[in-house]
């Protein structure tokens, strides 16, 4: 225990060596729920007074003035747009931090179920982080350690630990929801997409079926799709097994062959596409869950930039078209307004008849630009 207490001590004292001034003493951040949630709160509230937090469609830097994260939304044809985002530099206080997160909201209280999950989400996040690392210099706090499998290696040490924090904090968020007075998530809900970028490591955490890709240089010069996230719908055998077994059920409409469903066990609600979600606590002992399939990257010199984008993008742009679209915008700060324009047009012209979903994008760039004659080429 030693050992792993010099450790969790150290990235502590790192999170709170800008963070002191406002945040209170050590014993206060890290201590319970309450010294927790208190420093998370003063960190959003200094992020916000450095307008380090961007909630809206633009651009921000981003660890530099080469890095940018670009956002854009567009309403679609269902109605108000359910879809939002939030990107958080120096999230945590630490420089070498970025929080980004993309949410698409359903149901008739969805748009407020997404903004909620986005306000929460990252506050939530950060305490449970903060607790997990002031765990191990409390010996009254063993048994969060004990919670997470720390292992020996110091880089799945860090993943544990932070796949502990996203399993807490997003059970935390479901539950806040299922109690909250004004928003009413019994049928609605949202998905949530996040990535916590941590110096040279991608955590991400998803829950639903937005995606996350990743361009990165082949060993012939192109850039290439990774997909970085599964897409969490009930036609996965292994999502539809669960449903199952809890006694919900899946099944396409006749009118939408192929297209499978969430529904209750006795009755025709709420036929969601996703099998996991935030809110939609009507179906959430039948199958539908909210918990966050957590996974980790490093980031390597090939690796270019990550785009996270609501399914409105990936129901009518492959991963390859999206990472072509991205890497031939010369404006980085416009990189997912291409994006969200080019799967606009996409939209009327492979989905004709169909009303067209929201469509956001999250463009998150990994290195400064190289110089134009070294630009990495398309093939």
């Amino acid at each position: 225990m030693g050992h792993l207490s010099a450790m969790f001590k150290l990235a502590r004292s790192l999170s709170m060596k800008k963070s002191k001034n406002f945040c209170g003493d050590g014993d206060n951040v890290g201590g319970g729920g309450g010294g927790g949630r208190e420093a998370a709160k003063a960190m959003e509230k200094e992020a916000k007074k450095n307008e380090l937090i961007l909630r809206s469609s633009g651009y921000m830097n981003v660890a530099g003035p080469n890095n940018l994260a670009s956002l854009f939304s567009k309403r679609g044809e269902k109605g108000v747009n359910q879809d939002c985002f939030i990107v958080w530099e120096e999230f945590g206080c630490q420089e070498d931090m970025t929080f980004c997160g993309i949410f698409d909201g359903h149901g008739s209280w969805g748009h407020f179920v997404a903004k909620k999950v986005r306000e929460s989400l990252p506050s939530h996040l950060l305490c449970t982080w903060q607790e997990a690392l002031a765990a191990a210099e409390s010996s009254s706090d063993d048994y969060l350690l004990d919670e997470i499998d720390l292992g020996s290696d110091k880089n799945l040490q860090r993943f544990n630990m932070w796949k502990h924090c996203y399993l807490r904090a997003c059970a935390a968020v479901d539950h806040e929801l299922e109690q909250h007075r004004k928003i009413d998530s019994f049928y609605s809900g949202t998905t949530a997409l996040t990535i916590v970028r941590q110096a040279k490591l991608l955590y991400v955490a998803n829950v639903g079926d937005s995606r996350a890709v990743l361009a990165t240089t082949s060993e012939d010069g192109n850039l290439m799709p990774v997909q970085l996230t599964v897409d969490f719908k009930p036609s996965l055998p292994q999502e539809a097994k669960r449903i199952v077994e809890c006694k919900g059920r899946v099944f396409c409409l006749d009118d939408e062959p192929g297209v499978q469903r969430v529904w209750l066990p006795d009755e025709e609600s709420p036929g969601l596409a996703m099998s996991r979600a935030f809110g939609d606590h009507c179906i959430k002992d039948f199958g539908l869950i909210s918990v966050p399939e957590v996974t980790q990257r490093r980031i390597s010199g090939k690796d270019q930039f990550v785009i996270m984008a609501t399914d409105g993008v990936w129901d009518v742009v492959s991963n390859q078209e999206a990472v072509q679209i991205v890497s031939a915008v010369a404006d980085r700060s416009k990189a997912a307004k291409c994006l969200v324009k080019a799967a606009m047009k996409a939209w009327r012209r492979r989905r004709r008849g169909i009303a067209m979903d929201d469509i956001s994008a999250v463009c998150l760039f990994l290195h400064s630009p190289p110089p134009p004659a070294f630009a990495t080429n398309m093939g």
